[in-house]
């Protein structure tokens, strides 16, 4: 029997959507959580900024370490874009440091997970408000990734309790025939169940933040997501 691999996951004070990486996990992974602390600010620019303070992040790690993980997971893409493609870089960087293990972030996860499409032009859903959507299309397009069209549902709280259903119609609205796949920000928004169906809809990959976030996590260490190859017929 192969070895338990133990995934340390930093999310956001407010993330109520565990369970949605945990439906990527195999069996033989767990996953480990830890918070950053609260913060009564909206889910806004400023938020984001705090929740990504290098020493805010750097302890989250250090209080997961005694578990030896294998892999670190900061899994908030605001977090890990609002300070841009440098931001991100030193923020993975600092992981590793205070971890000992490989590390990841969300949105170093979204622009692998699009490398390995060789995607360069998307579509981009977001539940963000104007201000940190555009954020995200600067750090896409420091990537060398251009948005080429954008939905966005304007909201500061709450993320988690937006229905399937508006986030379907979300994805769709974004989508554009110009774009080569759909980028859906944010690991508070719900998308497992979905992703099948809009992919099928759409004829295009779906690179949703807990998605690349999971697969990122897991090719490090050499597994691979129980569901990516039903989804759209690319193994990780």
């Amino acid at each position: 029997m192969s070895p338990t691999v133990r995934i340390a996951v930093v999310v956001p004070h407010d993330m109520v959507l565990d369970h949605e990486l945990w439906r990527w996990a195999p069996a033989d992974t767990t996953l480990l959580f830890n918070r950053t602390p609260f913060t009564d600010r909206a889910v806004t620019l400023e938020m984001a900024e705090e929740i990504s303070e290098t020493a805010v992040v750097e302890q989250a790690v250090r209080d997961l370490s005694a578990a030896e993980p294998h892999v670190y997971v900061y899994a908030c893409t605001s977090g890990s874009f609002v300070h841009g493609r440098h931001g991100e870089r030193r923020l993975t960087a600092a992981m590793r440091r205070a971890g000992g293990a490989p590390a990841v972030t969300t949105s170093g996860a979204v622009l692998e997970s699009l490398a390995a499409l060789h995607v360069s032009r998307v579509a981009v859903a977001t539940p963000y408000d104007a201000t940190l959507a555009a954020r995200f299309a600067s750090f896409l397009a420091d990537a060398g990734i251009a948005v080429v069209s954008a939905g966005d549902l304007g909201l500061s709280h709450h993320i988690w309790e937006v229905p399937y259903e508006a986030t379907l119609e979300l994805v769709r609205a974004a989508d554009t025939d110009a774009a080569e796949a759909v980028v859906v920000s944010c690991t508070n928004l719900a998308t497992y169940a979905i992703i099948g169906r809009l992919e099928a809809d759409l004829g295009k990959p779906v690179v949703s933040a807990n998605r690349a976030t999971m697969e990122a996590a897991l090719r490090l260490v050499g597994r691979t997501p129980p569901t990516a190859e039903r989804l759209w017929g690319h193994a990780s």
